[in-house]
C-alpha cells in the first residue's frame, strides 16, 4: 500500500466523483482510477459502488476511510512537528471560527508575542467546523455553540449575552430592555441557518411562541449592524459584536436567558507547537479580561448571565 493511494482515496471518498477528485488533485482521471483500482486490489475488496463516474463509499470504504484519515493525520502531525523544531519562530496557525467579532483583538495580542507567526482563518458553519476538526485540518476553533465529540477538546471561554439591535428611530429605541414577546411582529436581519447564534436565537424565540421573520439572511455577521442602521430590520447581536454608534441602540432581553457560550476547540490528538500553546493562553487570558470588564461595567447583566 502506497501513501499516494491513500491520498487519492481520501480525495475520491470526500467528493464521490472521479472527475472532480482528479481536478482537485491535478491528475488525469485515468491515473486516478488506476491508482484507486490498485488500492482495492491490495485490500482485496471494493471500496466504492460505481455509477458511471460518480462513486459512493460502500461499507468497506466507510470503514477504511476512518483508518486512512487517521493515518494521514498522524503523518501530517509528524511533518508539522519537524517543521516547528527546525524553525520555531515561523509557521502558520490554522484557525476556524463561527464567531469572528473577538478575533482581531485576540490576533493583535498574540502578534505582540509572536510577530512572525502567520494565520489562516476560515469563517465556517458549525458542521463545516466539525468536519475540519475531525480531519485535523485546523489548530483551533472559536465556536458558538460549543461542540462535543470523542476527538474534540472543548473549553468554554466566555458567556456572551445576546442583545437586540434597533435603529435610532425605532419604536423601542428609548428602551433599555425588551421582552421577546414584544418582538414577534418585527422584521429581522440575520445570518443563515447553520450558524450557531442564529440557530440558538431561533430555538429560544420558538420557545417564546414565535418564529422570527427574516427579511435578510447572509453569511457576514458584521454586515448586520449596517442593515439595522438602514432600517431594513432589527437584529440579535452578541454583546462582543456590538458597535458604538449613535444610529444604533442595543436592548437587553428581559425574560429569557438569551446568551451564547463561546468555546475554544481543538483535536485531542493534534500536535501543538509552542506558538500554538501560547495562542491558546492568549485566548483564555483575553476572555478572562473581557469577563471582568463586563462585570465591572454592567454587574446586573453579569448576575443574569
Amino acid at each position: 500500500m502506497e501513501l499516494l493511494q491513500l491520498q487519492y482515496f481520501l480525495a475520491v471518498a470526500r467528493l464521490e466523483h472521479v472527475t472532480e477528485a482528479a481536478r482537485s488533485l491535478h491528475v488525469t482521471q485515468s491515473s486516478l482510477s488506476k491508482t484507486i483500482g490498485r488500492l482495492e486490489e491490495d485490500l482485496g475488496v471494493p471500496l466504492f459502488d460505481r455509477t458511471g463516474r460518480k462513486l459512493r463509499l460502500n461499507e468497506f470504504g466507510n470503514r477504511f476511510l476512518r483508518r486512512a484519515e487517521r493515518a494521514l493525520f498522524e503523518l501530517d502531525q509528524g511533518k508539522q512537528e519537524l517543521s516547528d523544531l527546525s524553525n520555531p519562530e515561523h509557521g502558520t496557525l490554522e484557525l476556524a471560527v463561527t464567531t469572528a467579532s473577538t478575533l482581531p483583538n485576540i490576533l493583535r495580542e498574540f502578534r505582540k508575542k509572536r510577530p512572525h507567526i502567520q494565520f489562516h482563518v476560515q469563517m465556517l458553519t458549525t458542521q463545516e467546523m466539525v468536519t475540519l476538526l475531525h480531519r485535523g485540518e485546523v489548530d483551533f476553533c472559536l465556536s458558538s455553540p460549543p461542540i462535543q465529540g470523542d476527538d474534540i477538546e472543548c473549553q468554554i471561554v466566555f458567556i456572551d449575552p445576546i442583545l437586540v439591535a434597533v435603529p435610532k428611530g425605532h419604536r423601542l429605541a428609548d428602551r433599555s430592555s425588551v421582552s421577546l414577546s414584544e418582538l414577534r411582529d418585527e422584521c429581522f436581519v440575520g445570518v443563515k441557518r447553520g450558524y450557531g447564534t442564529r440557530d440558538l436565537v431561533d430555538s429560544i424565540c420558538k420557545s417564546a411562541g414565535f418564529e422570527p421573520k427574516y427579511v435578510y439572511e447572509g453569511d457576514e455577521p458584521a454586515r448586520l449592524s449596517t442593515l439595522v442602521e438602514a432600517e431594513i430590520g432589527i437584529a440579535f447581536i452578541p454583546s462582543t459584536a456590538r458597535l458604538s454608534r449613535e444610529e444604533l441602540k442595543y436592548l437587553q432581553v428581559e425574560d429569557h436567558g438569551l446568551v451564547r457560550e463561546i468555546a475554544l476547540l481543538w483535536h485531542r490528538s493534534r500536535y501543538f507547537s509552542q506558538a500554538a500553546l501560547e495562542f491558546r493562553e492568549v485566548v483564555v487570558e483575553y476572555f478572562e479580561a473581557l469577563s471582568q470588564y463586563e462585570f465591572l461595567s454592567n454587574p446586573e447583566l453579569s448576575k443574569r448571565v
